[in-house]
């Protein structure tokens, strides 16, 4: 088991749901830890959001869960991350806390090139964007 922190399309009720995705594979159903927010920027790419770290940024919010390694592969490929071929997402860790306790978290950012010239999502949730647009 591992963790995952999701700020797009992967949360739940979104177009690439977690939960839908490890069903759809027979995969356990990832366990929701909590809210959890990560320093960061995220834009706006239309369809989905990208985010690029920053310790210097406001929060990004999103949803930590516990999930079963054979989800990794499955996230990687809504992701679109591919080892060695270069792509618009990474697949890295970051700390988060939830409810007072921190974990390592696997986590999907953007390049930050990519997100050159993309409208920045303010807010800091893609969700409550998503719905105000």
């Amino acid at each position: 088991m591992r963790y995952v922190f999701v700020y797009g399309t992967l949360r739940a009720g979104e177009i690439n749901d977690i939960n839908v995705a490890a069903a759809r594979n027979a995969i356990t159903r990832p366990r929701l830890l909590g809210r959890a927010a990560v320093a960061g920027r995220l834009f706006d790419f239309g369809p989905y959001p990208g985010m690029v770290a920053d310790a210097n940024a406001a929060p990004v919010l999103g949803d930590v869960y516990e999930i079963d390694d054979a989800l990794v592969p499955v996230l990687d490929e809504i992701e679109e991350v591919y080892p060695g071929v270069p792509g618009l997402f990474l697949s890295q860790e970051v700390e988060v806390e939830v409810e007072g306790r921190p974990m390592a978290c696997l986590f999907y950012p953007v390049v930050r090139e990519r997100a050159d010239g993309r409208p920045e999502i303010h807010c800091g949730d893609w969700v409550a964007h998503r719905l105000a647009r």
